[in-house]
């Protein structure tokens, strides 16, 4: 029986990693893609530019907190911002099914002129199709940034033991209101994306200092993204489960959907690893900053299970995170 896609290997979980590193990483063999982070970072003669893609398929369209032109915009200039760049210049390509409302149309692309505006970035270039009715489901966007490099070095390379593990906010936020706003469990509670552009919050952790990796956690959560910080490597990172801010609106929802926060997407939230006698005023420069006010330092950086992310529960034990297995929710971005 021959072997097919299936969803999994779009989740960012390890099928998407075994996709990447069997099929792609070989295909297109050189240093620049081998580094597998959120941008690539080119020379060029004034200096090297950060280069990053993206395309987006979130259903439904429209979600709390916000929209696929909202997100399509945010997710590509929080992975410039990732890779130590400064946002500057977006195109933007829409796949559109025939029978697409005009107007919802018109309110997508409102939406990625006023999250541009508020990112400091133009769409400067673009491309238009349009699908046969039932070839398409709806609208799909695919963008592309590009900005000056601000700050070099940001690698799993330069993480060191002693290290501290910062996020900037509440986890999991994205990935279960998508999923609420499917409606396919009736929920009381407000829910809300965290979607929203990075490029404030990365500026001020790259200019208190120490930074040695900036990674925001999409498909497959702080989890999956904290793996790819260690994996193959000497290093251990242990987080502290009280430590962790979750919303408790999320914590309800993933208790009733039988989800782990740790798994679920978020789409403004940044993790920073930190040398840790810079931990204290990274932390204070993010909760100076909008966006940043319940940024917490939620674990460390030892040698205890190295390649491993140990979680240390609220009761007293541990628990090894591995890497998202499986789709825990497609179509989140």
């Amino acid at each position: 029986m021959e072997e097919i896609i299936t969803l999994d290997y779009g989740s960012g979980g390890l099928r998407t990693s075994q996709l990447i590193e069997s099929i792609l990483v070989p295909a297109f063999h050189n240093p620049t893609l081998e580094d597998l982070g959120d941008g690539a970072v080119l020379p060029t003669m004034d200096g090297p530019l950060v280069y990053s893609t993206d395309s987006f398929v979130v259903t439904p369209w429209r979600f709390p907190g916000g929209d696929i032109g909202k997100l399509a915009v945010c997710g590509t200039v929080n992975d410039v911002c990732m890779a130590g760049g400064q946002p500057k210049y977006l195109s933007l390509s829409f796949i559109i099914e025939e029978g697409f409302l005009m107007e919802d149309f018109k309110t997508i692309v409102n939406s990625i002129a006023t999250t541009a505006q508020l990112a400091g970035v133009q769409i400067v270039t673009g491309d238009t199709k349009v699908v046969e009715r039932g070839k398409g489901d709806g609208i799909y966007i695919n963008t592309s940034g590009v900005g000056p490099q601000r700050a070099a070095g940001l690698s799993r390379k330069a993480i060191r033991p002693g290290d501290a593990v910062l996020v900037s906010g509440s986890v999991g936020c994205h990935g279960a209101a998508v999923l609420m706003a499917r409606g396919e469990i009736p929920f009381a509670g407000e829910l809300l994306s965290d979607c929203r552009p990075l490029h404030q919050l990365s500026a001020a952790a790259l200019e208190a200092g120490g930074v040695r990796i900036l990674r925001d956690p999409t498909r497959g959560g702080v989890a999956t993204t904290l793996n790819e910080f260690v994996e193959g490597s000497a290093l251990t990172i242990e987080l502290e489960e009280d430590a962790i801010p979750v919303d408790p609106a999320v914590a309800a929802a993933c208790d009733l959907l039988g989800l782990d926060p740790l798994y679920s997407a978020c789409e403004g939230r940044m993790l920073a690893v930190v040398s840790p006698g810079q931990a204290d005023a990274v932390l204070d420069a993010l909760h100076q900053t909008s966006g940043g006010e319940h940024a917490a330092m939620i674990g460390r950086v030892t040698e205890s299970r190295p390649g491993h992310v140990v979680l240390r529960t609220a009761l007293g034990g541990s628990r090894i995170l591995g890497k998202l297995t499986g789709v825990q929710l497609p179509r989140i971005c």
